[in-house]
Parts: structure tokens; C-alpha cells; sequence
């Protein structure tokens, strides 16, 4: 419960997410996380987007460890509340991040003493705050959007060695040519590893389709899901050996959290600094060869699928450095579970918030919607 006075009302947060959902799901999470510990929390967004979170919320309304139910307030989209926003968080007391300690320690204090100069808590990985892996199975779906291929992948992946199968996943928001498209399939299929590819089916991830002819040379290796697949629950299943990603922040602490090392492909936006925590500071992953930075598919190198194979093997077989990023990226999730378990550093940090947005609101004589 949030360590408020007996007759102060608990603390009242107000979420209000970026409208994708790479950034309304994480924040649903981190009000689970509060509310989980007597925080009253609201989640204000539009009604369309209020059905990719109502998955989350139900959730941790439901969970066995829920504390204060969440309210999710909707209202019609108005892009001058972004101008709002952005000038609010710049005047803000601190700021708070899905990460911990133990993944980026110098990041942290980076941000904390130069970048921002004021106060910062890591209260992630919030993916591991929802509940079982179980109740993430629908993770950000909007009812009736998980794909009908999504039970069979998973019967499929149990009956495959631990650590054999690459899982490669795009998201719904990166476009790749035809001729890259191709390059992919092939690489995947030289690479002589079992993959599970799921291809996001508002057309957005590909511009052709790799069972298509041309496509896959051999196509009883693999699992192709369309449409939005279990990512948690794949990511966590013992067959997955590696994750070739484009290093969004959610599929990056996904894999984290799963101990699961990346073969890394970035397009644009924070992709590429996310590439080199994962392959130069943490040394879980190996890049793919990808620089250009843009989100037009015509601006990007075509990459040889013989790039892509040799990414692969050296990521999941043999001794050297594909056993070293095996070992370590088992160690951070290790970590990463550690962290947000009682006595945790984002145990921790999230509580020091609760105590420290108590105390401001009692210093200033706020009420509890204040």
C-alpha cells in the first residue's frame, strides 16, 4: 500500500500515454505497478486507444495482487495536448523510465546529473509486474485481435530442443522492400535454424509475402504467425534461442527479460542506441549490418541474407562470443526479475516515489486529486 498517513487520502496519478502502443501499453503496466501498492490510478486517452490497454488493466484489476482498481478515462483526441504535454514534462519534478538499475547504471546517473538534472526512478521491467506469463498471453490486443496462429505456435515451439528456434519479429510499424523481404527469408532459411516469423497483418511489416514463391526455399522449419502474436510468452518459451528485432524499447526489455540474446536490425528513432547498449555496452547481441536511419524503405541498403544467416549462427551456436552473449544475457534476466521482487532497486525506486510525491503534496498542501 502507498505509505500515506491515516487520515491522508492515497496519491492519485493521472497517466496520460502517447497514442501507439509501444507507449500505452508500458504505461498501463506502470499503473498496475502503482496501483498494486494503493495508488488510486487513471489512464486518460481516446476510446479507440482505450481498447489496446483494456487488456492490461483488466488484467490488474483482476490479478490476485491487485491493490487499488484502475479507472481508464477517455477522451477525443486533441495532437495541441501533445504541446501541453511536452511543456509540462520539461517543467516536471523528475521523471520515471521501464528500466533498472542493473541494465544501464550509467545511463541512469547520466540522466539524473546531466541530462535532465532533476529526479530520476527505474521502476521496470513493468512487463514482469502484470502477473503470470499466463496473463500476458494477450498483451496490448484488442479483443479478438490475437492471432488465430498464435495457440499452434506455441504447441509448435514445444515440440522443438531448447534454445534451437530464432524468433524474428518487426512489430506492425517497420516496412521492409520486396528485395529485403527476400533477402530475409533467405537468410533465415541459410542460417539452418528453426524460426517462428511473425508478420504483422495490417501490411505494414512486409511488402511481399515470404511463403509466396521465392519466398522460403524450405518452409518446414518454421511457424509463420499473421497478425499480433504472444511475444512475452514466445520470447519466454525454452526452444527460443535468439531474437532478430529492430530494438524497439519494449521488444529490447522483452528480450531482457526473457535472457534471450538479439541479432539487431535498426531502422530509426531510438533503435540505434538501443542496437549499442544491447551489442557494445551489454554484449547480449550481434548486429546485422543496418545504418541507415530513416523510416522510408527505399533509403535503406538491401542486406544479403548471407549476412543475415551468419548473424544468426553466430548468435546461437558454438563457443566464443555467441557463448559469451548467451551467458550474459541469461545473467540480466536474472537481473531484471530480481529488480522489480521486493528489496529490489525498481522495488525500490518505486516506493521512494510514492514517499517523496507524499511528502511534496504535503509540503505544498495539496489534496489527493491535487
Amino acid at each position: 500500500m502507498a505509505p500515506t498517513k491515516d487520515d491522508e487520502p492515497p496519491l492519485h496519478i493521472l497517466f496520460f500515454p502517447f497514442l501507439l502502443p509501444g507507449h500505452l501499453i508500458p504505461m498501463a503496466e506502470i499503473a498496475a505497478l502503482f496501483a498494486a501498492r494503493g495508488v488510486r490510478c487513471t489512464v486518460l486517452t481516446t476510446p479507440v486507444q482505450a481498447l489496446t490497454i483494456r487488456s492490461v488493466v483488466d488484467c490488474a484489476n483482476n490479478s490476485s495482487a491487485a491493490g487499488t482498481p484502475i479507472s481508464i478515462t477517455v477522451r477525443p483526441r486533441q495532437w495541441a495536448k501533445f504541446q501541453i504535454a511536452h511543456d509540462a514534462d520539461r517543467s516536471s519534478y523528475g521523471e520515471i523510465f521501464n528500466s533498472f538499475r542493473e541494465l544501464e547504471p550509467g545511463y541512469a546517473e547520466h540522466y539524473r546529473a546531466t541530462q535532465l538534472r532533476r529526479r530520476v526512478w527505474l521502476v521496470g521491467p513493468v512487463g514482469l509486474v502484470s502477473g503470470s506469463l499466463e496473463d500476458v498471453r494477450s498483451r496490448g490486443a484488442v479483443a479478438g485481435a490475437l492471432s488465430p496462429d498464435a495457440a499452434g505456435c506455441l504447441r509448435w515451439l514445444d515440440a522443438n530442443p531448447a534454445s534451437s528456434v530464432v524468433y524474428v519479429s518487426f512489430g506492425s510499424m517497420t516496412s521492409f522492400s520486396p528485395e529485403q523481404m527476400r533477402e530475409l527469408a533467405r537468410g533465415v532459411d541459410l542460417s539452418g535454424k528453426n524460426f517462428v516469423w511473425v508478420i504483422a497483418n495490417d501490411g505494414a511489416a512486409v511488402s511481399s509475402d515470404p511463403c509466396k514463391p521465392g519466398g522460403f526455399p524450405t518452409t518446414n522449419r518454421g511457424y509463420i504467425v499473421r497478425g499480433w502474436a504472444p511475444q512475452v510468452l514466445i520470447l519466454n518459451h525454452p526452444a527460443i534461442g535468439g531474437f532478430v528485432t529492430h530494438c524497439v524499447w519494449n521488444s529490447t526489455l522483452e528480450a531482457v527479460n526473457a535472457g534471450v540474446p538479439m541479432v539487431t536490425w535498426p531502422r530509426y528513432v531510438d533503435q540505434f542506441y538501443n542496437e549499442k547498449l544491447v551489442v557494445e555496452v551489454l554484449g547480449v547481441g550481434v548486429g546485422d549490418g543496418a545504418e541507415e536511419y530513416a523510416s522510408s524503405v527505399e533509403t535503406h541498403r538491401v542486406i544479403a541474407g548471407e549476412a543475415i544467416a551468419e548473424s544468426i549462427r553466430r548468435l546461437m551456436e558454438g563457443e566464443g562470443d555467441g557463448a559469451a552473449m548467451r551467458k550474459k544475457a541469461k545473467e540480466l534476466g536474472v537481473m531484471a526479475r530480481g529488480a522489480v521482487e521486493k528489496g529490489g532497486s525498481s522495488y525500490d525506486d518505486a516506493g521512494q516515489f510514492m514517499e517523496e510525491l507524499i511528502a511534496r503534496r504535503s509540503s505544498v498542501g495539496c489534496t489527493a486529486d491535487g
